[in-house]
């Protein structure tokens, strides 16, 4: 992606939140050059990745495969001593057009929720033991309610709806034609991006970046090391 887009999709992002009365942490406002001053009071930002992220899935058709999100919270699997918290929270940009591919967690469960504009679909399968889709019926839990649909459903969420994923429970989601953007909320226990994802067909995860103009915000892979 050019960072030219990347600027784009957050500043997009950015007034999407605003439209929906969110409010953002301070640290999602810092600059590139204020985060060059930052010291290790800062260090939780760094190693748990939180802030501003952007996926294109690697396959560089953002517009069509991927999304802008914020991780708000997270602990950290590979230092849980340091860092002991077991949940994790972001916030999702979805425009019209776009998706996120088939894939669940290995560990982690999560709620998706609705937080403002359009509808959001989510589909849904159980995965066999070979990581395949099952041709079973699936157990679905939106909001204290608990109904069973058939496999390759699509849970439609309106704004304020969720639904809970279960481990090893495929889904993916695209918005309801017409229905305009969403941003969503994912309450869940902690992330780990580097392991905990399995996609029914392998994909990446972070896009390689064209610098065609100063960045807007860093995204969470870019911070510089503590002052």
């Amino acid at each position: 992606m050019k960072r030219s887009e990347i600027n784009q999709a957050l500043k997009e992002m950015e007034a999407m939140i605003e439209k929906c009365q969110f409010k953002l942490p301070p640290f999602c406002y810092f600059t590139p050059e204020e985060w060059k001053e930052k010291d290790h009071g800062y260090d939780e930002i760094r190693e748990n990745m939180l802030g501003w992220d952007i996926t294109d899935y690697g396959l560089g058709r953002f517009d069509e495969v991927g999304f802008s999100l914020i991780t708000l919270r997270n602990g950290n699997v590979k230092m849980p001593e340091k860092y002991t918290k077991t949940y994790a929270e972001k916030l999702l940009y979805i425009k019209e057009g776009q998706m996120a591919p088939m894939h669940f967690h290995w560990n982690k469960m999560e709620d998706i929720i609705n937080r403002g504009g359009g509808n959001v679909l989510i589909r849904v399968y159980n995965s066999t033991a070979e990581g395949g889709f099952a041709d079973t019926d699936v157990t679905v839990h939106c909001d204290g309610r608990s109904f069973t649909v058939p496999a390759g459903t699509q849970v439609k969420l309106c704004p304020g709806e969720s639904i809970t994923v279960y481990k090893y429970m495929y889904h993916d989601f695209e918005l309801e034609p017409g229905t305009g953007p969403v941003l969503l909320g994912e309450v869940s226990m902690c992330n780990d991006d580097e392991n905990d994802n399995r996609f029914y067909e392998p994909i990446g995860r972070f896009p390689t970046i064209e610098e065609d103009e100063a960045p807007y915000r860093l995204l969470c892979t870019e911070y510089p090391p503590a002052k």
